[in-house]
């Protein structure tokens, strides 16, 4: 695909392409990210800011509550989250402990909610 419009709306320094292999895994991206931006505001959430350092420490953190659950690398964890802080940590977490995230609409249906967490063969 040659005519991709959006690019007009990139502010100036974004690249329009990446280079996909620069990175072994998700987890490698956010490890550089945590660590170059340590200090800066990751997100803001109802006037609290937190910051890339304390997504870092709280993710890991999380990671490590999870592996001690007894889920082992490749399992699928669910997550029903709205629109809140706490959901970049979990996502952090659930993918450096080795596992997979399955997001998880939390506007479902009982039906819907069975439905998903079976097909998906969630285990947590």
């Amino acid at each position: 695909m040659t005519d991709r419009p959006w690019l007009a709306a990139y502010p100036q320094g974004v690249p329009a392409d990446i280079d996909p292999t620069q990175y072994a895994s998700l987890v490698a991206l956010m490890d550089e990210a945590f660590r170059q931006y340590a200090d800066r505001v990751a997100y803001s959430f109802m006037g609290k800011d937190i910051s890339f350092a304390q997504t870092d420490a709280l993710s890991r953190a999380f990671a490590a509550y999870l592996q001690g659950q007894g889920l082992v690398k490749g399992d699928r964890v669910a997550i029903m989250m709205p629109n809140v802080p706490q959901y970049p940590v979990v996502v952090a977490a659930v993918l450096r402990a080795g596992f997979v995230v399955v997001n998880v609409n939390p506007l479902y249906t009982p039906r819907e909610l069975e439905h998903q967490l079976k097909d998906s063969g969630s285990k947590a």
